[in-house]
């Protein structure tokens, strides 16, 4: 473009300061390597997968603990609403692969309501989706962390701290870039697919063929709660609707890859497509073989440990998760290499499963932030290409949910699924009308019957999962669904607040006519304590601006101190004249803003420019002893019209060499001037 230049940023020595931030995130890099951090398909699976895949070490778990309310009776509905996941999460996959061919962009349920249901439905998925993302690394880590303390009981007491420092090493990991986190977190979800497999066919394998698998709790009895010895009619369906919604706790993080185009290498829509058909044919197996296991070792798990008659030691150690016993069942007791092993990659795919939400949270807070929802931080890459200010905010607000919760479990994963089939359900009616639009301009035949596919799997997928979220609400509403319904919306007018802000501040921002008319003079003020060196250099550079106006400025809150004041002016012969403001109440700010406040009505079209002298120093306790007038007064100063604020600096011995330019030996501009005598300052005009 005429007239402009562009200047390559000169990477600089960094200081000391920098050092534990280049321990954690490496070397930054360069804005055109970008493309570099794009993933292939190997590495897309893990990242952003890895919460679905991660869900069979829990999801069979929360549909036993419903049906055991009832004691054993109605175990035997079990396989049947496990069925009935998987058919779920089939529909959901394909319902998701007409979105990611759709709208690559990356914006997924949050893209599809606002640009086909409007601002309102946008918001209200994007508020479901924040949270989710929140509670995805709430639940992962804490589900993660009682894996681990089913190896290890004596670790039971640390549960929060575990939890929480886990959260803090994912966050760690992926400040680190893409590619790298996502090398970090193939290995363990690899090998979890591999383990859950490998006991699958071997448990149904020994069960079928060889010896019976039992798990360590299959002797024991559960006596039913109160309410729920005889289930018959409405109770009954509302029951089993619970645990049925306890089971979709499967579904989790398959809407994580439409959110996540923009991270996959081309062609971005057909490696998305891909990688949902193999995360949710891979969930859908490993769902049912870890069901079918856990039925036929027999295995009891409730909500209250001491709710199981035989386990003795109830009150003092942890009850073993589901998944470990049919680890332990399958392999031969709790022993065995195969035991660790599975557990080991359990409690690792676990935690590593909120990655999906450490990829999925700041490219939302991205999308958000460009359509002026969220804060603008959130659309700033950081050192290593990726969103830092997205995955800061998801650690600290998932921190708070594991400390609020202490870890639990089955507290954390009764608020968990809310939001997700809230974006699942606006985001496929949203794909329905998209087809309909599609359907209205084209006209090739053979074009037409695959939109008519594409809708009709979009349309059955919204029937089904508004179905689900309205079974979920119901039945979940009194046990902690509540608080989500509740943040939801604090959300969705905290969205509507910034965006209001941002569209304000836009409207005063554009130029008009009157934005290019030149002020009519321009009046310079000096604000003046005494005669040194700091206030003699910015008169000079008062001066050098050439003014229309120039006054110096001084408050008079001791005589004595004024007085001495004029006097050096005159002895000095400084050719400004000197106002001095009187004070009876020995205030500063308020008689210099009133005397800039009475020069704007004078002359509304009068620049005023005030010309404040500061220290620089080079210590952080050297700040609170220097420079708080001159803070206050341009705090004031900044909310008048026609009034510009000129900070004129004079550095101090201390901060010397203390900025990354500042190290190179021998003298250093302002150096001569810093070193003159009292007698030389009297014989320099002012600078």
């Amino acid at each position: 473009m005429p007239g402009v230049r562009t200047i390559a940023a000169v990477p600089s020595l960094s200081d000391l300061g920098q050092l534990p931030k280049r321990l954690v995130l490496g070397r930054p890099v360069r804005s055109d390597r970008v493309g570099e951090s794009l993933l292939p398909k190997r590495l897309a699976l893990p990242i952003f997968a890895s919460d679905p895949l991660s869900s069979v070490a829990y999801a069979t778990q929360e549909i036993l603990i419903v049906l055991t309310l009832a004691g054993t009776a109605f175990l035997f509905l079990a396989p049947w609403l496990a069925i009935a996941v998987v058919l779920l999460l089939g529909t959901v996959v394909l319902s998701y692969r007409q979105v990611v061919r759709a709208y690559p962009s990356g914006g997924g349920d949050y893209e599809v309501a606002i640009k086909n249901h409007g601002q309102f439905a946008g918001l209200v998925v994007a508020s479901a989706l924040l949270v989710d993302y929140v509670l995805t690394v709430a639940v992962s880590v804490a589900a993660g962390t009682d894996n681990v303390i089913s190896a290890f009981p004596a670790l039971n007491q640390h549960r929060v701290a575990i939890a929480v420092g886990l959260v803090a090493l994912l966050a760690a990991a992926n400040l680190r870039g893409l590619r790298e986190s996502g090398r970090t977190f193939a290995v363990p979800t690899y090998l979890f697919i591999s383990g859950i497999l490998v006991m699958v066919v071997t448990g149904l394998v020994r069960h079928f063929f060889g010896t019976d698998i039992t798990a360590e709790s299959a002797g024991y009895s559960i006596s039913p709660e109160p309410g729920f010895e005889q289930l018959t009619g409405l109770a009954l369906l509302f029951f089993v609707l619970r645990a049925f919604a306890s089971g979709c706790t499967a579904l989790t993080g398959v809407e994580a890859i439409a959110n996540g185009v923009p991270a996959f290498k081309p062609p971005k829509s057909r490696n998305a497509a891909t990688t949902l058909a193999l995360m949710g044919g891979i969930a859908a197996t490993m769902f049912s073989g870890v069901t079918a296991l856990a039925l036929f070792a027999d295995v009891k798990y409730a909500e209250h440990p001491c709710d199981l008659v035989g386990f003795t030691g109830c009150e003092t150690e942890p009850q073993r998760t589901v998944i470990a016993q049919v680890a332990a069942a399958t392999f031969g007791g709790d022993t065995s290499v195969g035991f660790f092993y599975i557990q080991a990659a359990t409690a690792l795919v676990l935690v590593l499963a909120a990655n999906t939400a450490f990829n999925g949270f700041p490219l939302l807070g991205n999308v958000l932030a460009q359509d002026s929802f969220l804060p603008r931080q959130l659309h700033t890459r950081g050192d290593k290409l990726v969103y830092s200010n997205g995955i800061l905010l998801l650690a600290g607000f998932a921190a708070l949910l594991i400390t609020a919760f202490q870890a639990d479990v089955n507290r954390l994963i009764q608020m968990y699924i809310v939001g997700v089939f809230t974006s699942f359900s606006i985001g496929q009616w949203g794909m329905v009308r998209h087809w309909r639009r599609e359907l209205a301009t084209e006209t090739d035949a053979r074009a037409r019957a695959r939109i008519r596919r594409s809708q009709l799997i979009n349309a059955v997928g919204g029937s089904l999962t508004t179905i689900v979220l309205l079974i979920i609400v119901v039945t979940k509403f009194t046990r902690g669904a509540y608080l989500v319904i509740l943040v939801m919306p604090v959300l969705f007018l905290l969205m509507q607040a910034i965006n209001r802000h941002y569209s304000h501040v836009a409207a005063q921002l554009t130029p008009d006519s009157s934005a290019r008319l030149l002020p009519s003079k321009v009046h310079a003020i000096v604000l003046v304590s005494k005669v040194h060196k700091p206030t003699l250099r910015a008169l000079a550079f008062a001066r050098a601006t050439r003014p229309d106006v120039l006054t110096a400025v001084t408050v008079n809150v001791d005589d004595a101190e004024t007085r001495g004041l004029q006097a050096d002016w005159e002895r000095y012969d400084i050719p400004v004249p000197l106002t001095v403001l009187e004070s009876p109440y020995r205030e500063i700010t308020r008689p210099v803003v009133d005397y800039v406040k009475g020069i704007r009505r004078q002359s509304p079209r009068e620049l005023v420019i005030v010309f404040v002298p500061q220290y620089v120093v080079g210590h952080w306790w050297e700040n609170v002893l220097h420079n708080q007038s001159a803070l206050r007064l341009r705090a004031r100063l900044q909310f008048q019209p026609g009034v510009m604020i000129t900070t004129v600096p004079w550095q101090l011995e201390s901060s010397i060499g203390r900025g990354d330019d500042d190290r190179r030996p021998g003298p250093m501009p302002g150096d001569l001037r810093r070193g003159l005598t009292d007698d030389q300052v009297d014989a320099t005009p002012y600078g």
